[in-house]
Formats: structure tokens, sequence, C-alpha cells
């Protein structure tokens, strides 16, 4: 048993060294499953074949369509010029002299209405670079404040968010994406506020040792010092949204375009999935429709017209005898984006010639993303599988602790060392889930504070440094770790995790709210 222990160890650290060196995760993951077996004495093949294989493929089957569609929608949105438009318009409300937090709220706008978060991050880089040279801020700090925006509130904290991570636990927990929205909205205050309080704090300090916009030193763009190394990705540009924060540079890599390797024109088409001539929009408000119509739908099907059908039929075998529980989150989005894309193509009908090639730049981007969380599932389940697992397993839950605090601290772990919320999240449920459901039944724990916890916690320690979002980010905008991780680091990662616990310890005190 303990030769399976250090097996699953080095496995682990060996998944953390390839993908910080740049290997691709969906290569990556059955290579560090194989040492786990190895040590384990399983099969190699029947564990890669039986096992690997249909966790991957079970994943794929589940949330495809929002992958799919939310690389299309996102890819629409910046070929349109639509992305462009929202973000200078926001930046012109706020103000270039509130770059900070027009930057913040422009980039949580567009990933909270549906976009992929990197094709928002290409969008905003250079708003916020003319925004931050008009204000005369260190441009070190564009790299932390988008990823406030984007990797943070609007992926797992607010009530309704269309990414990934914020579905994935009412897969396990019977809830949509909805659930308890009271802690949603705390958490988004106190991570938005944490936040935006520590950049400000940062300026002021960079600002008063004379650090300014044009310093020397500091990057320009996409690919012009080649700054980070290359590293994890599970690829670009396209789940839904977001997904991700999780999948970043895989694209770039497998095309010859990874971190340093290519051009940042290179590097952007790998990412957003087209090269095409952007479009003008005729209005700053038809921009917003699109988002809009995402939000609205996905909060009128959950909430509204969802509950109010006769979905008897789905207990009939042919459709998995399920509850709509476990599939109303995905099917709100599936519908919230299908109508969005519909209404940018009714909005641009007479140029849909030109819309064309963004389906299909759009189809083929949420390919790698997908697989690349999905091979992470795999590899979680190989390592659920072996025997040394169980004994993992069994000492967490024989601890007797809180099924609220164990499902936030796995989740936690696992998302840490996968540098990746969706695949270190479904990792943990995969493992835990069914056990944390019938806990937290048992203790009287609220399953919606269940999975807004959750969720929220998988978006915390999976912006370690070897993360592809981190990455991917920095080369964006041109930037290393060096200069500018130091506030990813506290933005996504130490302000989520404070707010997370402190969330935590009260749910565990007063119930869910």
């Amino acid at each position: 048993m303990i030769f399976g222990i250090i097996g699953i160890i080095l496995s682990l650290a060996l998944l953390i060294t390839l993908a910080y060196r740049g290997m691709p995760v969906i290569i990556a993951a059955p290579i560090a499953a194989v040492v786990a077996l190895v040590f384990s004495g399983a099969p190699i093949l029947a564990s890669y074949t039986e096992i690997f294989m249909p966790a991957l493929a079970g994943f794929v089957g589940q949330y495809f369509p929002l992958f799919l569609l939310g690389a299309i929608f996102g890819v629409l949105m910046t070929v349109t010029g639509y992305a462009e438009s929202i973000a200078r318009t926001v930046a012109r409300w706020i103000g270039a002299r509130n770059a900070l937090a027009a930057t913040v709220v422009t980039s949580a706008l567009m990933t909270y209405g549906g976009i992929s978060l990197f094709v928002v991050a290409f969008v905003m880089f250079p708003l916020a670079r003319e925004l931050f040279r008009v204000a005369d801020i260190p441009k070190r700090l564009i790299p932390g404040t988008i990823a406030l925006g984007i990797f943070t509130f609007t992926m797992t904290a607010l009530p309704g968010s269309p990414q990934v991570q914020n579905l994935i636990p009412g897969q396990f927990f019977g809830t949509d994406g909805f659930a308890a929205p009271g802690i949603g909205l705390v958490g988004t205050a106190m991570i938005l506020g944490l936040g935006l309080a520590w950049l400000e704090f940062r300026r002021r300090r960079l600002m008063a040792n004379g650090e300014h916009f044009n310093d020397a030193g500091v990057g320009r763009g996409p690919g012009v010092r080649g700054g980070a190394s290359p590293r994890r990705g599970d690829g670009p540009g396209a789940a839904l949204a977001g997904s991700e924060a999780d999948s970043a540079t895989a694209t770039a890599t497998a095309s010859g375009n990874g971190p340093g390797s290519g051009s940042g024109a290179q590097v952007k088409e790998a990412e957003t999935g087209t090269s095409g001539a952007v479009m003008t929009p005729r209005n700053g408000v038809e921009a917003f429709i699109p988002l809009l119509a995402v939000i609205l739908v996905n909060f009128g099907c959950t909430l509204l017209v969802f509950p109010a059908l006769n979905w008897d039929y789905l207990q009939e075998e042919k459709f998995g005898a399920i509850e709509l529980s476990s599939r109303a989150g995905i099917w709100a989005v599936i519908i919230a984006l299908s109508v969005a894309i519909l209404v940018i193509v009714a909005f641009n009908i007479r140029r849909f010639g030109d819309l064309r090639k963004a389906f299909v730049d759009g189809a083929k981007g949420s390919m790698l993303p997908i697989f690349s969380t999905a091979s992470e599932v795999g590899y979680g389940a190989v390592i659920a599988s072996v025997a040394a697992f169980a004994v993992v397993r069994d000492s967490v839950f024989n601890m007797g602790g809180n099924a609220l605090v164990t499902s936030v601290f796995s989740t936690s772990v696992t998302a840490a060392i996968t540098g990746s919320s969706s695949g270190g999240m479904t990792i943990a449920l995969n493992a835990f889930g069914d056990d944390l459901k019938t806990l937290a039944l048992d203790q009287g724990v609220s399953l919606e504070a269940m999975h807004r916890l959750t969720a929220m916690a998988a978006g915390g320690l999976d912006t370690l440094p070897h993360s592809g979002a981190v990455v991917t980010l920095l080369i964006v905008c041109g930037m290393t770790h060096r200069q500018s991780y130091k506030d990813i680091f506290m933005v996504t990662l130490v302000m989520p995790v404070i707010t997370v616990a402190v969330l935590t310890a009260l749910v565990s005190v007063v119930g869910a709210f």
C-alpha cells in the first residue's frame, strides 16, 4: 500500500512538472497516470481503455455543447467588433482616470455575458494599455487587473454565471447555476473589493517609488519580449467561457505557437480562433444585446420556464431516468448561448458570409480545451481507481469533518495540483461527490451553499505559477512572472482563498443565506 501512495505522489509531481514545462495536458495526464499504475501494480492497458478513456469521454459527452457554443459565441463577438465596442463603451462611462476599475468592470461584464475568458483577455489588453497610459499607471499591473475581472468572481461566485466552473457542482449536488445567491453576491463583493483595494495599494506604492507607464523593461504586448517560459495550458480561447481560466496555452503550443515561440499575431490567432478582419458595429447599444440575451435567457430558463414544464418523461430509461435538477443548469446555458448566437447572426445577416468562418474557427477552437480538461478528468479517474487512493479517501472522511469544509478542501487541493479549476473540481467531485452529498444531507448542510463554495474554492489555488491561464495572460500582456505574477497571485489566489475561508466559517455557523 505504501508503494501505491508513493506512486500517487510521484504521479502528481510528474504531472505538475510536465505541465510546468509546457507539455500539453492531453499528453501529460496519461503519462502521469501510468506512474501511479506501475507503483500500484494495476494493469496499464486495461486501466487506460476501461477507466481513463470512459471518464474522458463522459466529460466530453456532458460538457461539449457548452465548450462548442461558448467558442463560437466568443469568436462571433470578436469578429463583429461587439467585444471591443463593449470594452470602449464601459471604459468611457467609468472614465480613463479610473483605469483599474474600468478594466475590471469591463472584463467582468463580458465574462459574465458568456464571452470566452481568453477572448476577453485579448480584447481587453489593448484597451487597458491605453487606459493605463492615459492615467500613467505602471503597466505591470495590467495582467492582475484583467485577471481580477475574468478569473475570479465572474467565473465562480456570481449566481447564474455561464462559466463551466459554476455548472459542474450542479451535476453532483442537484443544484443549478443560481445556487446560494446570497453567498455568491457576498463573495463577489469581497473578492472584488479586496482585489481593487490591493491593486490601488500597488498603484500608489509603485508610483510613489517613481514607476510610470513607460518605464523601460516592461513588456509591450504578446510575443514582444518572450518573457514567460512555456508551461501548461488546457487549450485556448474558446471554452464556454471559461473555460477557462484553466485552458490556456495548449493550442498555441501544439501548433508551434506556444509561449515564447511565436509572434503576437500567431498567439492571438491561436487563442481567439480567428485572424480575420473585425467588423464595426452600427452602434454601441447593439453590442450589449447578445450579452443581455445570455444573462436573461439563462435566468428565465432556470428559474421560470423549466420549473413550469412537465419533465416526467425524463424518468424513462431512454433518457437515463434523470432528474431535471441534474441537467437544468447546462440546458439553460445551452439555450442562452444559442439564442445569443442567433441574435448576432440576425443583426449581421447581410454580412453572414463574413460570419461563416467564425463558426468554423469556433468549432475548431473548442476541441483542444475540452479534450485537455477531459484528459485531466481521466487522470483523476485512474488515480481514484488504485487501492491506495481508497486509503486516502477513507482517511479524509474518517476525520469526521464538516461536509462543506471537506468539499472546499479537496477541491482546492486538486485545483492547485492540476492548475485547473474545472479539471480539479471534476476530479475531486468524481472521487468524493456522492459521499459529500450524503454527508451533507446527514449533517444538514445546504447543498446550494456547498455548490457555491465548492465552485469558489476551485477558483483559488488554480492560479499557481504553473497554471496555463496565468501563463497565457502574461504572454498576452507581454509580461513575465517576475514583473506581474505577484499581483495575479494576490487578486486571483489570496483574495478568493480568504473569501472562501470566511464564508465557509460563516455558513458553518449560521447556515446558507
